[in-house]
């Protein structure tokens, strides 16, 4: 992070909410930024934006197009619903393909001319029209013009001092490209954006904002998710947990299930997190369906993020067991967000469950399954270090976290998981599958828990038309780290219905 003494010049907001957030405010005024990226990430977007929020205060802006032409500006314009009339556009074309004579705008020749005219022709422009915002697309086009480095670097430098104590802030696009990138130039500069995009194996492409370097301004650094939608560009800036601190009254969360909370020392704790893990259809699903519902019956909101399944089928599954979620749902105390690994970034998802907890109260959040979150994750180590500051945020909000991870495996000492987040979470959970008497049962038992005691002991879980039940603490069980427990006592200490018959 760039720390700097704070600076008091008036900020002008980009127009990007996640951006300006990035910014500590906005852009400092007066000065001249650099948008760098690779072709389709959106800087020339993010132009029109800038030039658009300063139209909306009434701020007098200015578009310099030296590669494209008014009508391709419009185009894109048009794609997120905009105008380009709040602002000025002066086109800097070759004159076969300038518009025709009843075009109002000026046309001028930036093949026929140096670049030295090109630029005196720009100050002509502001020094007539002096606007508050500049965007100058694309500086390209000006290397091309100038040929040498030197040269090149010589009238950007005279740019830069021409709109230096005018007021004036300007954006300078250009393309990134190793081959022609003069390093020396981004010192002249302010600030600079730099825009990126990479195109995974499978699903949308991912792109990435930062901001490299920005004089005398406390922001915050590092790589920020960002999207293109209708309306322009989403940029959701890096978690940090610290940011997010609220005041909360810790107390035990109750599961409305006795032996369950019995189980784990009197329940969970609000400001923790917990994890359930276990093999696949062994109920973890629903047994964060259990704290959802609980928390919904006490007229608390509740959120479960699917990565696995449809919403459709987990209301199904949940109304078999007798759990009525479908009905907190339609009185608005749960809220169920099916997630697409694939279209969806990380920072994109923690800025959808920001919203969620600090908009509706969240109480509950439940993320079903990690596993499906490894998969919108670039690698290992980018999950373990974006998941740590999700969970530390939602602690400090007093939230409940619930996070479901499937083992690779029904049974057997060859149960994996993907990744160990065991080390992340508070509590953790662990259910088996266990063999009594020639039937498959379940049990659960708590392996860890930071914020008190709990039993030590292992329970039979069931789920049936009841919804979950546990079974008094079982005493004689033989093999549950080995990933095959086996029950060696009687059968009065279990759940006496068969486990497919139980209610």
């Amino acid at each position: 992070m760039s720390v700097a003494p704070t600076s008091s010049s008036t900020r002008l907001p980009t127009g990007i909410e996640g951006l300006d957030h990035i910014l500590g405010g906005g852009l400092p005024q007066g000065r001249v930024y650099l948008v760098e990226g690779t072709p389709g990430t959106g800087k020339t977007t993010l132009a029109l934006q800038f030039l658009l929020e300063g139209a909306r205060r009434n701020e007098s802006g200015l578009y310099f197009a030296l590669s494209e032409s008014r009508a391709e500006l419009q185009a894109v314009a048009a794609s997120h619903g905009w105008s380009l009339d709040d602002f000025t556009v002066r086109e800097v074309i070759p004159v076969g393909e300038a518009a025709g004579p009843e075009e109002p705008y000026t046309i001028f020749h930036p093949s026929e001319v140096e670049l030295g005219e090109t630029i005196k022709t720009i100050c002509q422009e502001v020094e007539r029209l002096k606007p508050v915002r500049v965007v100058i697309d694309s500086l390209a086009e000006m290397r091309l013009l100038a040929q040498e480095p030197l040269v090149y670097r010589r009238q950007i430098l005279a740019l830069k001092q021409f709109f230096v104590g005018r007021n004036c802030t300007v954006l300078l696009l250009d393309d990134r490209h190793p081959s022609v990138a003069d390093q020396h130039f981004h010192s002249l500069v302010h600030g600079i954006v730099m825009l990126d995009q990479a195109t995974p194996v499978y699903g949308a492409k991912r792109r990435q904002l930062e901001v490299v370097k920005l004089r005398g301004i406390k922001y915050l650094d590092g790589l920020h998710d960002f999207s293109i939608q209708t309306g322009g560009l989403a940029v959701y800036p890096r978690l940090v947990a610290a940011e997010h601190r609220a005041p909360f009254e810790r107390g035990p969360f109750p599961s409305g299930v006795p032996e369950l909370d019995a189980l784990l020392g009197g329940g969970l704790e609000r400001g923790t997190s917990t994890l359930l893990m276990g093999p696949s259809g062994v109920g973890k699903s629903t047994l964060a369906a259990q704290y959802v519902l609980a928390a919904a019956e006490r007229g608390q909101h509740a959120v479960v993020y699917l990565f696995d399944e449809g919403v459709e089928n987990f209301l199904a599954r949940t109304t078999g067991l007798g759990l009525d979620v479908r009905g907190q749902v339609q009185a608005g105390r749960v809220s169920l967000r099916q997630v697409n690994p694939a279209q969806l970034s990380p920072g994109e998802f923690a800025q959808q469950v920001r919203a969620c907890v600090e908009k509706e109260n969240s109480s509950v959040v439940v993320i079903d399954s990690l596993n499906g979150y490894l998969n919108a994750m670039p690698a290992e180590r980018w999950l373990l270090v974006q998941l740590h500051e999700l969970l530390s945020y939602l602690d400090q909000r007093g939230t409940v976290s619930l996070l479901v991870m499937a083992q690779h495996g029904l049974v057997g000492s060859n149960m994996e998981t993907p990744v160990d987040v065991s080390y992340l979470a508070d509590t953790v959970l662990l259910l088996r599958y266990f063999e009594a008497a020639g039937e498959v049962r379940k049990a659960i038992s708590v392996v860890k828990k930071r914020t008190g005691g709990h039993e030590l002991t292992i329970r039979e879980f069931r789920l049936g038309p009841r919804g979950v039940r546990l079974g008094q603490p079982l005493q004689e069980f033989q093999g549950i780290l080995t990933g095959t427990p086996t029950y060696a006592g009687k059968e009065g200490p279990l759940l006496g219905e068969t486990n497919g018959h139980g209610s």
